[in-house]
């Protein structure tokens, strides 16, 4: 199944069968018009959380990492995965030298309950330690603080120092590098997943150029959106140790009691005759032999 988008207001649908996931290459600001060659979409970004007391330079970055005990352990993998105020669920590979990693993710509009939370879904790449490791993501995500709404969203996202000073979703700093006037960061996904209605996927396939070692990443199997330059970079400049893909949500009440009641995917436990819940299929690595 692929879809092609031919024009803002045109989608074809190829090859698609019953229940089978259908591809997603349209934003709801398609709806309106296009953007001319040689020009890029841009959101508009969201001030009012400066106004309110936020920082100009943190309001797009994760929550760093919070250290227990950051020295007992080089590079535990189960302090990698375990990060006090997040749940994950996800595929984790590492070992091995990644040159890029891609994932079909079903898209939902799962229920964030505050503002300072989010829910993604999400294909990154990472190298180094667990408490100062640099990172590269691409996937949808429900973040009111960033976008100021409960949309979902496309979204990329960077660091270097494991969120604790780097790092920012989409081009809110300086970083990522947008060429594509098709589609926009940040800008709504259309149409998402319903459990009633066909279910919905985007196609993101993060991956290094041979020739200039910067990191696209590409939409739909064809739009290269832009690309982090390799010199952002100390340890993905040459390539990436670990792969996941998969759900991640961020609160200040996750393991607390009451628990947050932001979800994850759409919220659901899985399904695995129906397909009504968060997945990701056709999860693919470059390098690693």
């Amino acid at each position: 199944m692929k879809t092609e988008t031919t024009s803002a207001s045109k989608k074809t649908y190829v090859g698609r069968n019953i229940g089978s996931p259908v591809t997603v290459t349209t934003q709801t600001w398609h709806k309106s018009g296009s953007c001319p060659k040689g020009t890029i979409p841009i959101r508009r970004t969201q001030t009012d959380y400066v106004s309110k007391g936020h920082s100009d330079s943190n309001y797009a970055r994760k929550a760093p990492v919070l250290l227990h005990n950051e020295k007992q352990s080089n590079e535990s993998k189960k302090l990698y995965l375990l990060q006090t105020n997040h749940s994950m669920a996800i595929l984790h590979a590492d070992g091995f030298a990644y040159m890029g990693a891609k994932g079909d993710i079903r898209v939902w509009n799962p229920k964030v309950e505050s503002n300072d939370e989010y829910s993604t879904s999400q294909v990154a790449l990472k190298s180094g330690p667990y408490y100062n490791y640099e990172a590269i993501e691409a996937g949808w995500a429900v973040n009111p603080k960033v976008y100021g709404d409960r949309k979902t969203r496309l979204f990329v996202y960077w660091t270097v120092d494991a969120n604790q000073k780097t790092g920012c979703f989409d081009v809110t700093c300086p970083g990522f590098v947008q060429t594509s006037h098709e589609i926009a960061l940040g800008a709504a996904i259309y149409p998402i997943s319903k459990p009633t209605g066909l279910p919905y996927q985007i196609t993101l396939y993060i991956h290094k150029d041979p020739a200039t070692s910067n990191w696209w990443v590409q939409y739909g199997e064809t739009v290269n959106i832009g690309y982090w330059p390799h010199d952002l970079f100390a340890l993905l400049k040459f390539h990436a140790t670990t792969v996941q893909w998969g759900g991640e949500v961020y609160s200040p009440r996750v393991g607390t009691h009451p628990h947050t009641s932001t979800a994850m995917g759409n919220g659901q436990f899985p399904d695995y005759v129906f397909g009504n819940s968060g997945s990701i299929r056709r999860m693919v690595t470059v390098g690693g032999g």
